[in-house]
């Protein structure tokens, strides 16, 4: 089912066959998940509950492996939970194998789990639609850092086509591991040698959690960056990083990170409340008011 770009906003009501999702984290209360589920059963109507799940790391594949017995219809998995999940499914698609975490995890009509992970499509998603003309033979990607979120962007543009991939990292194993899992044209530089790495990328992405509030800053010239690059800072609060903002001064087109939380979020809500979502102007603004708050 498809959902029309005009769906008013109304509030759905639970009954006993309400379809109930959630996502599995530990903390879990930050989450914006249950705020932009809700937003999608409230705007199409549906009887479903999206609902957090704080569940402590020693509990965690029980927990998982409990959904089924208590009539959910699936869950997201979030920090520090990904890893676990993917040890706790019955099956998990190859590319979550791949990024080595899951992230969606679907209960079907037999009670398996099948796990899968969204975090590349909703990075893809996000730069397609903030810059429709970007393709992935215009020059090489640079990627900053190697850790979980990074790893699925890793294989998202690998995937797409990305002539080569210059992963900047301060681990050289850790690089190397992403390298050898991810598989493609992928060269390590040291964060010594980013401005080496930067200079002809037609693309920058920010897979770290530098610049995001609370975390150091991050560090590196996109001066270096040729004219028509695009940066892409997967941090969302703040929604304009520093990153950004150097970016946009020097006329740069750019990506901010809030796209990608949406669009990850659209293949659970299918495959649990079978509606395909809309990741529109409305939603974007109800999630910013949260993060404003």
């Amino acid at each position: 089912m498809t959902a029309s770009n005009s769906v008013k906003h109304r509030v759905a009501t639970h009954t006993g066959k309400t379809r109930v999702a959630g996502v599995i984290g530990w903390p879990v209360s930050h989450s914006r998940s249950p705020r932009l589920h809700g937003f999608w059963l409230n705007s199409y109507g549906i009887d479903g509950a999206y609902l957090p799940l704080p569940v402590r790391p020693d509990q965690a594949q029980a927990a998982i492996r409990a959904l089924p017995l208590l009539g959910f219809a699936g869950a997201n998995v979030t920090l520090p939970h990904k890893e676990a999940a993917l040890a706790a499914v019955d099956r998990a698609s190859v590319q979550a194998r791949r990024i080595g975490a899951v992230n969606t995890i679907v209960v079907t009509a037999d009670g398996a789990l099948e796990g899968s992970n969204s975090d590349a499509f909703g990075f893809l998603e996000n730069l397609r639609a903030s810059v429709p003309d970007w393709q992935p033979k215009q020059g090489p990607a640079v990627l900053l850092g190697a850790g979980g979120a990074a790893r699925a962007i890793a294989a998202a543009l690998v995937d797409a086509g990305v002539p080569e991939l210059r992963l900047v990292n301060r681990t050289v194993a850790r690089a190397e591991q992403l390298a050898a899992d991810i598989g493609g044209p992928i060269r390590y530089f040291s964060w010594e040698q980013s401005a080496v790495a930067l200079r002809d990328g037609a693309l920058l992405v920010n897979g770290t959690t530098l610049g995001m509030k609370g975390q150091p800053p991050l560090d590196v010239d996109v001066q270096v960056l040729p004219a028509a690059a695009i940066v892409y800072d997967i941090v969302y609060v703040p929604l304009e990083t520093p990153l950004l903002t150097t970016a946009r001064h020097r006329g740069l087109k750019t990506v901010d990170g809030l796209g990608m939380l949406l669009h990850q979020a659209r293949p659970g809500f299918a495959a649990w409340f079978g509606v395909e979502p809309q990741v529109t102007p409305a939603l974007r603004e109800f999630l910013l008011s949260d993060l404003a708050a």
